[in-house]
């Protein structure tokens, strides 16, 4: 089975990451190394910023 291609790009999920407070743990253990918890919380805030800006748009 191949890998996915992520949805959102290195760079923003770099940005939500030092948001949220586990970017030092991605820097030391990769993606693979984040709690499911901060996985979550990460998608949740894309989510928002993604709504924020659709509804900005109307």
């Amino acid at each position: 089975m191949g890998r996915r291609r992520g949805v959102m790009s290195e760079q923003f999920k770099e940005e939500l990451a030092k948001e949220l407070g586990f970017y030092d743990t991605v820097q030391r253990e990769g993606w693979g190394g984040i709690r499911t918890r901060d996985a979550g919380n990460m998608v949740r805030r894309a989510i928002e910023i993604a709504e924020r800006s659709l509804s900005d748009k109307r």
